[in-house]
């Protein structure tokens, strides 16, 4: 079937059947992804203005590569499938860019152990892990990631997501969460071993997957510095309580201190810092063309994102107040409430009833619990 996204028209097989997430060639439900990309990387050219060559690491219908190649980027695209690198030549003649876009039909690793590119994209069908190692190798600038294990990521898969990741991530209230700091740690102790420094600028998960832009410092210092943000993560089950240690040394909590419960998950090593640059989500948003079909839904993200606390993890406040024992209020009254008790707080961006806050879960029940009676 013929359908056109960002103003590139692109043939892809027909539909996966329904209730399947990933298709081999072409996913409808990734365009807001790509559309962020595209505004991402033109936010970044002006950062970073030498920035030139782009890899679509899995090309597959060529989507990714020929948005990018329209906008202006010098690309490669690779695909060890024959049918997907026939498909992406396909469609770059269709949008007069063969003649200035590359396509390799070749293992991934092996293009980037003998180049290197100023942009890296990673989309494969899963775990990104296996082709990290050698992104941060040869990556000049940007590399950019998604991942959709997210089971395996927020430890719902658990000996899944350690293996993947060699964290040990645990299923919490806080599953997306969880997913994005398994992974940004896991990509950090990766560039790390090439003497890499990453900063997650630009981070999200929606829907199925986490999505997140890494900038590169390509010195031990700033690998050493990466690695400073990484640590680990208590939680009780009992009462919700958590709190981080950071470092890669685990110093586990014994009991709980705010109910005095037992039952302890720890997870980690964690990407504990900021996973996103405030300043640039907001020329992100700002870049967004009017014409990207999803450019409304990724303007509300980006603010979202802009405006949500660093913290390590995040509550659900209908799961509060279910495990409290008492009835919901409105969000905005709850975080108004936090805000007047002294404390910051904030929406998170994965759902309309999550948010995150500095206090601990006694002091958010001390501060609400009036107006939720």
């Amino acid at each position: 079937m013929r359908v056109t996204e960002g103003g590139i028209e692109l043939e892809v097989p027909g539909e996966q059947t329904e209730g399947v997430e990933e298709s081999v060639f072409y996913n409808p439900r990734q365009e807001l992804n790509r559309d962020l990309t595209i505004a991402t990387l033109r936010t970044f050219s002006e950062r970073e203005e030498r920035a030139e060559t782009y890899l679509d690491a899995m090309t597959a219908s060529g989507v990714r590569g020929i948005r990018a190649a329209a906008d202006g980027w010098d690309v490669t695209c690779c695909d060890l499938e024959s049918d997907a690198v026939d498909l992406a030549r396909e469609n770059l003649e269709r949008n007069g860019l063969a003649a200035a876009t590359r396509v390799e039909h070749r293992n991934v690793n092996a293009l980037m152990h003998d180049e290197a590119f100023d942009v890296i994209d990673l989309d494969p069908y899963g775990s990104p892990m296996p082709f990290a190692d050698a992104a941060f190798a040869r990556c000049r600038d940007l590399v950019c990631v998604t991942a959709t294990d997210t089971a395996p990521l927020c430890g719902a898969h658990f000996n899944s997501g350690i293996r993947s990741y060699s964290a040990v991530p645990q299923n919490t209230d806080y599953h997306a969460e969880m997913g994005v700091r398994t992974l940004l740690s896991a990509l950090a102790r990766s560039a790390a071993r090439f003497d890499v420094g990453v900063d997650p600028i630009f981070t999200h998960a929606t829907s199925h997957y986490v999505r997140t832009y890494l900038e590169l410092d390509r010195k031990a210092s700033a690998a050493d510095a990466a690695l400073e943000r990484l640590g680990y993560l208590s939680h009780c089950e009992d009462c919700l309580y958590r709190e981080t240690d950071r470092g890669l040394i685990v110093d586990p909590l014994e009991s709980c201190p705010h109910c005095g419960g037992e039952r302890i998950l720890v997870a980690g090593p964690l990407w504990l810092d900021a996973y996103c640059d405030r300043e640039f989500v907001a020329s992100v948003r700002e870049t967004m063309p009017d014409e990207f079909a999803t450019a409304e839904s990724a303007r509300e993200l980006c603010a979202t994102l802009e405006g949500e606390l660093d913290e390590p993890s995040h509550y659900d406040q209908h799961k509060l107040c279910k495990n409290w024992g008492l009835p919901a209020n409105a969000m905005d009254d709850f975080l108004a409430d936090l805000r007047a008790a002294g404390y910051e707080a904030s929406p998170a961006h994965y759902g309309g009833t999550t948010f995150k806050t500095d206090a601990s879960v006694g002091e958010i029940r001390a501060a609400t619990e009036d107006a939720l009676v």
